[in-house]
């Protein structure tokens, strides 16, 4: 199936997937996000997570529970917060301050 992308780009993919793989490859790995894959990165994306600090708003088993965010993922991401003094958000449970 022939499409294109909002950046103009023509490619071809037998599936309903409306991922560019030009652009995908354009994308540059930031000090923010390293070595992270591409369905780690539109997962972080698509839910408002553009920098290390907006990962701080999210527990561990919260971003998990993205599409696209694996295993493989987490221990990039916590090497980048300790890295940057920060950490996860910490789960509290319901009625605690």
């Amino acid at each position: 199936m022939k499409k294109a992308c909002t950046n103009g780009h023509g490619f071809e993919k037998s599936i309903d997937c409306h991922v560019c793989p030009i652009c995908e490859k354009t994308k540059r790995h930031t000090p923010e996000f390293p070595k992270l894959g591409a369905p780690a990165l539109r997962a972080l994306a698509n839910a408002g997570i553009n920098r290390l600090k907006d990962v701080t708003h999210w527990t561990e088993a919260d971003l998990l529970r993205l599409h696209g965010i694996g295993p493989s993922a987490m221990p990039k991401l916590r090497h980048a917060l300790n890295q940057a003094k920060l950490q996860f958000r910490k789960f509290k449970p319901m009625g605690k301050k």
